[in-house]
């Protein structure tokens, strides 16, 4: 025993990663995660991120390298994605095989996640082995690998609504699933990474998930059947939510430039607040809250008189004039600009989650066991909103309008049948085996758990 502890203090591995909340995040978990299997874990991602943080962030030790754009350029703007994508396709490969070859240490693994695909290549390229990291469910894994190597039928241009149905999955309707594989996309970058990543998955040994067996068992077997060496080894989420130490911090904040009330506010309001009584409300930290989604939002919330905590991120050249609606309410909830979200969702004033389904806050609302109001928007997202209703069973949907906008009606709609409606008890019933499944999966012996420990030997075996 102590010759195969010895071997993992000597293996080395490095994560790169995008510097993105919703990339670095899991990254920095799974690097912890690593860390407490007796691996030396180091994170390299591009250096405009050296303004946000120290070299090191628990047990993970970071490094940086040029994404060939100054500091100055605003990476976050949207009509700029492409082009600054396109920078750290190009100058990425190289100033990163130079971190590598420069760097004191030797590393055994190269662990990256799919936004940099090309990492696959430096790692062949330096004769090292690489993971991904698959950040969003295994459904999504699966369904771009028979969209983008032509496994199945997808929609198009000449039938744009047919229902697609692929292993492991259930029947899937156009708006269920990912915008990415609709002909109605309108972002080609997106479409470019995704098609690298899976046209070079030859390239990739392993591939790490962000999910467990408990939660997407069938597709995870499928996956596997067809010939995959899918691992799911999450979810991959704050240790707080199990009740456990958290040496890496509940929120990321040199990442998060809206951080600007205090934690203290929203859990002492919190506090105050009756049992399962609060309804959060989060469109993670990329989406901006439109004036006429917000007052949607807002008379819905009116109509059903219950305790809310919204988080409302407006663009930084608008101002909150105009949102009279916000002042009407004042009195029945609060609005942060930030939360400690897994902090929240644990809180046991918080009766539901009204969510854009991003993969992080579902597996953490999960995880916590608090049940759903689904309100995708994009990517990903329809997808999710499928798990949360029809699989797991765990919230419902909002039905938008035709012109894909919300009504205050549905919103009010939602909340009372999540919260009260005939179906909230079977509802909540849900959540809290789904909880209690995840738990299992992450704790020492559980099927997650068991796949990490095969993943650090293997990995060791190659110091």
């Amino acid at each position: 025993m102590g010759s195969i502890v010895k071997e993992k203090q000597q293996t080395n591995v490095l994560l790169v990663t995008v510097a993105s909340q919703g990339h670095v995040n899991p990254m920095l978990r799974l690097g912890n995660l690593l860390a407490s299997k007796g691996l030396h874990v180091t994170l390299a991602t591009h250096e405009h991120a050296l303004n946000h943080c120290s070299n090191k962030v628990g047990p993970v030790h970071l490094e940086f390298f040029s994404d060939g754009l100054p500091q100055a350029y605003n990476r976050q703007a949207d009509d700029d994605f492409d082009y600054y994508m396109n920078s750290l396709r190009t100058h990425g490969p190289v100033n990163l095989s130079t971190l590598i070859r420069s760097h004191s240490r030797k590393f055994s693994c190269i662990i990256n996640t799919p936004f940099v695909p090309w990492v696959a290549d430096v790692a062949a390229q330096l004769g090292l082995p690489c993971a991904m990291v698959w950040i969003q469910p295994s459904t999504l894994y699966q369904i771009y690998n028979c969209f983008y190597n032509h496994l199945n039928e997808f929609p198009t241009k000449n039938n744009p609504h047919m229902n697609v149905k692929l292993p492991g999955l259930p029947s899937m309707c156009t708006n269920e699933l990912p915008s990415f594989v609709l002909p109605s996309n309108t972002f080609p970058t997106f479409d470019s990474i995704l098609k690298e990543v899976f046209h070079n998955i030859h390239k990739i040994k392993w591939v790490l998930g962000n999910s467990c067996m408990e939660l997407e068992k069938d597709v995870i077997k499928s996956i596997n059947d067809d010939g995959g060496s899918f691992w799911p080894i999450g979810p991959i989420v704050p240790p707080s939510l199990f009740g456990k130490v958290d040496k890496i911090g509940g929120d990321l904040s040199g990442f998060d430039q809206f951080k600007s009330d205090k934690e203290s506010d929203c859990l002492k309001w919190l506090d105050k607040q009756n049992p399962k009584s609060v309804i959060y409300i989060s469109f993670g930290s990329i989406i901006y809250s439109s004036q006429k989604q917000i007052e949607s939002i807002a008379s819905g919330l009116k109509k059903t008189k219950r305790p809310f905590l919204w988080i409302v991120r407006l663009p930084q050249n608008q101002e909150k004039k105009g949102f009279e609606i916000l002042e009407e309410i004042k009195e029945q909830g609060l609005v942060v600009k930030w939360s400690p979200q897994t902090a929240v969702l644990s809180h046991p004033s918080v009766g539901c989650f009204l969510s854009h389904c991003g993969w992080n806050s579902l597996v953490e609302s999960v995880t916590a066991g608090v049940p759903v109001i689904a309100c995708p928007q994009w990517s990903d997202q329809p997808t999710n909103a499928k798990l949360v209703t029809d699989v797991w069973g765990v919230g419902v949907k909002l039905n938008k309008d035709s012109d894909g906008s919300l009504c205050g009606e549905e919103v009010a709609r939602c909340v009372e049948k999540i919260m009260s409606g005939p179906i909230s008890v079977e509802i909540r019933k849900n959540a809290v085996e789904l909880k209690n499944a995840v738990a299992v999966a992450v704790a020492d012996g559980g099927s997650s758990d068991r796949n990490i420990e095969m993943f650090v030997n293997e990995i060791s075996s190659f110091s």
